[in-house]
């Protein structure tokens, strides 16, 4: 049995944490417009927030503390956002900015680096939380941002969790969307992905072996692609590139970065602003903080597939990466 354990009851305390911070002010959620846009052959969700252009910014440095230490928002959480322990590793607490009512965080305990490899606790961690929404509306989507491109934004480890029936809020229910990452295989992406198959009872060590194995398969891809000099894929430490991995109950999925983000232009090419992805893009969602932008995706779809192309490898990598594998094995 594995002794990381989420709460049997996550799905009511994230509902619960979250109903209470935002009625006292504790956290600001920032709701949403949402269209469908079609990427290629996939369903894609664009938001609008443009209240997320004026995000609160965290506590300026104290000038008589000693260091100068950047705030760690996950070092001594308040305790309106704390929501329960995963084991003795990690501890689940909401998100204080909310586009996606109950967005919650899988956050080490201890200190550690949101730029190296992930270990066998932290996926196995994921896995439970996953598992404590089996059967819960329509499962939870969890993703983790790695590196300068990847749209990562805090140093101390953190895995974000999103219950997918939240991220459908404002949906027709006759939509199309539905989750990428569980369909990756299906349908050709603008940017190249690596994906391997899981299932709830996987202990932590295998879910590593895979993650390992995505990350070195798309390690592979990105030298070739930017022409780097990769000595030896190590399996812990610091990741070499830029990546985003995404999980839910049935795939593990990994996509390697190039940019954060590409320049959104009208047509006479003034640039209107700038789409930045993280790895939400694997569940096929993207927001945008700018009416101009919005204004300028919902007339052109070509501009999110341009972004989702510039953002990553191209997808024939993936493929490549994949018939090269198949090569080893023979």
């Amino acid at each position: 049995m594995s002794r990381i354990k989420a709460p049997g009851d996550l799905p009511d305390l994230v509902k619960k944490a979250f109903n209470a911070a935002r009625a006292n002010g504790d956290i600001h959620y920032f709701p949403t417009q949402v269209t469908i846009l079609t990427a290629g052959s996939i369903p894609f969700q664009l938001r609008f927030s443009p209240a997320l252009a004026n995000k609160p910014k965290g506590p300026p440095p104290d000038p008589a503390a000693k260091s100068h230490k950047p705030f760690d928002p996950f070092e001594n959480p308040p305790p309106a956002l704390r929501v329960a322990d995963v084991g003795p590793s990690h501890f689940v607490v909401l998100n204080k900015f909310a586009v996606v009512p109950e967005h919650f965080i899988l956050a080490t305990t201890a200190f550690k680096l949101q730029t190296h490899l992930l270990e066998p606790s932290d996926l196995e961690a994921t896995l439970s939380c996953i598992r404590a929404y089996e059967g819960h509306e329509d499962g939870l989507f969890a993703f983790f941002n790695s590196g300068e491109h990847s749209g990562a934004s805090q140093p101390h480890r953190h895995i974000q969790l999103l219950p997918i029936a939240r991220m459908k809020d404002g949906l027709d229910k006759t939509s199309s969307w539905d989750v990428l990452t569980d369909r990756l295989s299906e349908r050709q992406t603008p940017f190249a992905a690596f994906t391997e198959k899981i299932h709830l009872e996987m202990q932590g060590s295998d879910l590593h072996e895979a993650y390992i194995r995505l990350y070195r398969r798309a390690v592979n891809a990105w030298a070739r692609f930017t022409g780097s000099r990769v000595q030896q894929v190590a399996s812990e430490g610091e990741a070499v590139m830029s990546y985003n991995m995404a999980m839910t109950k049935t795939t593990l999925a990994l996509v390697p970065r190039v940019a954060e983000g590409v320049k959104i232009t009208s047509d006479d090419g003034h640039v209107l602003g700038n789409l930045a992805l993280n790895g939400t893009l694997l569940a096929g969602t993207a927001l945008v903080k700018s009416e101009l932008e919005w204004e300028a995706l919902r007339k052109d779809a070509a501009g999110l597939v341009n972004a989702l192309r510039g953002i990553g490898l191209p997808h024939s990598d993936s493929i490549d990466a994949e018939e090269e594998q198949e090569k080893t094995k023979i």
